[in-house]
């Protein structure tokens, strides 16, 4: 009996190496293959890369980094104790976080991505929440923010503040109804902690004495954090050039035309919700483009990729969260849930409110 519980163990031992072995085939096969794209496609290749990078030093930059170093440096004070007393009574039965979590929800809807996430880190960092708390918080703090789209997306791209308006209204509703799904998440299960919140924002307060080091290690960090968004997004534009170069973008959309045509969606849809899925900037302005009469597809489509967020943000959020012990499972079931709900509340609000029907 010992002996054959003893075999067990080291066949299961075996096929988790197994496993383990084939993933990293993979992983390897994957990474020289992107390699070998890079020699291949150089020319695209270099154009992409000079665009991502256009992009990341003309609208990331100036549009996050004053944010990030702003929120860096309330972090350091006592607004998120403040805010966490405030509004205890109401983060606590919506979404069963602490109060302190408001600051996340709030810096997150007005900075953008990936602001909630690098909060939400900090806490667990910091104790200042446990980590279901954290995990609760990570899966709808980290949103899209305001300029990027009413100014970018709503005026820049479909030429309409309307469609913007909608496009922000429908984003923070399906953001905080995940919130109240999440509420749910791990809710028998509780980490041991020491609530430090309070003790932490007091030896924090910054005054004269020590504000040129509180604004030094701000922008410091503010820094690092807006060069792995750079970082993500010159890549992500390169990997977006090589599917289309090498046709791998034409065979996906071949493939999966009768879908969308069951769906009676125009399969001119499909290259640039793939690119989306990949990095959002490309894909929305891709589908703002696309000009036919029934506009409320582009608009509830952009919507849907809103919430997403995509890979590029994903990566981005992955190469924060990955200094603290925070599972990315929650943001991961969040940002679909996300994706789907605010496709479904911009669908009825163009369908129930005449003013949000922008159809020709």
């Amino acid at each position: 009996m010992i002996l054959f519980k003893h075999d067990n163990t080291t066949l299961k031992n075996s096929k988790v190496k197994h496993l383990l072995n084939i993933k990293s085939y993979i992983m390897s096969f994957a990474f020289l293959t992107f390699t070998l794209c890079l020699l291949i496609f150089s020319s695209s290749n270099l154009s992409a890369s000079k665009k991502g990078l256009s992009l990341w030093a003309n609208s990331v930059v100036p549009s996050l980094f004053p944010f990030f170093v702003a929120t860096e440096l309330l972090s350091q004070t006592q607004m998120p104790y403040w805010l966490g007393k405030l509004f205890n009574r109401i983060m606590k039965p919506l979404f069963n976080i602490r109060g302190e979590g408001s600051f996340a929800l709030i810096m997150g809807l007005i900075s953008g991505y990936p602001v909630g996430a690098k909060i939400a880190t900090n806490f667990r960092k910091n104790n200042v929440c446990s980590k279901e708390e954290c995990e609760r918080i990570l899966s709808f703090t980290n949103n899209s923010g305001p300029l990027f789209i009413v100014g970018t997306v709503g005026i820049s791209m479909f030429g309409s503040s309307t469609i913007g308006f909608l496009l922000l209204i429908t984003h923070v509703l399906s953001a905080l109804t995940v919130g109240f799904i999440f509420r749910f998440w791990k809710k028998n299960s509780s980490t041991t902690y020491e609530n430090n919140a309070f003790n932490n924002f007091n030896k924090k307060k910054i005054g004269l004495s020590n504000l040129g080091e509180s604004l030094s290690s701000s922008i410091s960090s503010s820094i690092s954090t807006i060069l792995v968004i750079g970082g993500f997004v010159v890549l992500f534009s390169v990997i977006i050039s090589i599917l289309k170069v090498s046709n791998f973008l034409s065979i996906l959309v071949k493939t999966f035309t009768p879908f969308f045509n069951i769906m009676n969606i125009p399969a001119s849809f499909i290259a640039p919700l793939i690119t989306g899925l990949f990095e959002i900037t490309n894909g929305i302005a891709s589908i703002a483009s696309i000009n036919i009469k029934a506009i409320s597809i582009n608009i509830i489509l952009t919507s849907f990729l809103l919430g997403l967020g995509g890979l590029s943000i994903f990566f981005q959020v992955f190469s924060i969260t990955s200094k603290s012990d925070l599972s990315i499972k929650p943001y991961i079931y969040g940002k679909i849930l996300h994706g789907i709900f605010a496709a479904i509340y911009t669908f009825s609000f163009i369908k129930f409110f005449p003013v949000f029907n922008l159809n020709l």
